[in-house]
């Protein structure tokens, strides 16, 4: 493993595991959690160790390393702030939420996503494995690709022509939910850096209309070389002040699928955003609720009688989830809501969710994700 490489997964590892090292140290010092994690954590083992310690950080790390993780509250175990430990408690059992908190002190796998109007998947899993990179076909979305390990994908030639994008299969799954045809004009109403919408223009062979709408010009500017790369002609970056913007008023009733990635708490996403933790609060996930019931009120104003709008989270928590869709419904009669079951197996994805997609690092090998669709005019064209 090169310098950075181990400087990185470190620095993740110690956010990983902060609430046991703060809780077994005896001062929690950027030196003494290093340490801490680097016994307990990482696989080198004292003797390692030795060179780089004095006597009494031996004796402190030999203690340390016998202290059992099982005997900690839970709260240290599952890796959850007491504030959040209190959200969670209110929809799961504690074995639950200690398996969860478990599933997210892993590091995330890296997921692949084949560019469809440049290439196929087996194709691109040959072209990595003839340069020692191993892949394997992800088990839900058709065109994911799983890597083994962490190789540096965006020096390789299937990245830089544009063939593959990076993208956790929980993400190419909303594609799958929303399923543009190719004719169809579609709305990414939060963009970002436009990785979805990529995928829905290639989904829609380069054909209908797409338009990517973000609040955030840094965020569209990242989208420029990843849709030079694409290929695609169909997909149209457009910068928007908020939800109410006039560029988003002039296409109400206009539009086939409308896709909302609505900004949350990022929760899900723990495995690779464990400073999450301390940077959300209760405060702030009552703003992300209210920004939530407002962008899925406005983007919902854009759909066709008989349009189809998938709401999605990178959350696990019921309030930024199905709460918000159903809240929306209750208020909102012309929409109903689709079963997420139906919407896969109609894409053939061997997947069972029921009406919500709640995915789960445990049991689905993702990111927390939720998704949810819903149906303008309740089926009238």
């Amino acid at each position: 493993m090169n310098d950075r490489a181990f400087i990185a997964e470190t620095v993740f590892g110690i956010l990983r595991h902060r609430f046991f090292l703060e809780r077994v140290v005896e001062i929690a010092t950027p030196r003494s959690l290093l340490l801490a994690y680097l016994a307990k954590f990482s696989g080198m083992n004292l003797r390692e160790l030795a060179p780089l310690v004095s006597e009494t950080e031996a004796k402190r790390l030999a203690e340390m390393k016998a202290v059992s993780l099982e005997s900690q509250p839970l709260g240290v175990q599952a890796e959850f702030p007491e504030w959040l430990l209190e959200k969670l408690r209110e929809f799961m059992d504690d074995g639950a939420i200690l398996d969860l908190g478990r599933s997210l002190q892993a590091p995330a796998p890296l997921d692949l996503r084949v560019n469809t109007q440049l290439a196929r998947r087996e194709e691109v899993i040959e072209l990595l494995k003839k340069d020692g990179i191993e892949g394997t076909p992800t088990p839900y979305s058709p065109i994911g690709i799983r890597l083994t390990g962490k190789p540096a994908i965006n020096r390789h030639e299937v990245f830089m022509s544009g063939k593959v994008e990076v993208q956790d299969e929980s993400s190419q799954l909303l594609g799958y939910l929303l399923a543009p045809r190719r004719r169809d004009m579609v709305v990414d109403f939060c963009a970002g850096a436009g990785g979805k919408s990529l995928m829905l223009g290639a989904l829609m062979c380069s054909q209908g209309r797409i338009y990517a709408f973000d609040n955030s010009e840094k965020r569209l500017n990242n989208l420029k070389p990843r849709l030079k790369r694409s290929g695609l002609s169909n997909l149209h970056p457009q910068l928007i002040v908020n939800e109410n913007d006039i560029k988003v008023k002039r296409l109400a009733g206009k539009i086939d699928r409308v896709l909302v990635d609505a900004p949350c708490s990022g929760l899900g996403t723990l495995r690779r955003n464990p400073d999450l933790k301390w940077r959300q609060s209760p405060q702030s996930l009552e703003e992300l609720k209210r920004k939530q019931a407002a962008i899925l009120s406005s983007a919902a104003n854009l759909l066709k009688p008989g349009g189809r709008l998938v709401y999605a989270t990178c959350s696990f928590l019921p309030e930024e989830n199905r709460e918000i869709v159903e809240n929306f419904v209750a208020n909102n009669p012309r929409f109903s809501l689709l079963n997420c079951t139906e919407l896969l197996h109609q894409q053939k994805i061997p997947l069972d969710p029921g009406v919500f997609m709640q995915l789960q690092p445990r049991l689905h090998g993702t990111d927390g994700f939720f998704a949810a669709a819903l149906e303008s005019g309740k089926g009238q064209t």
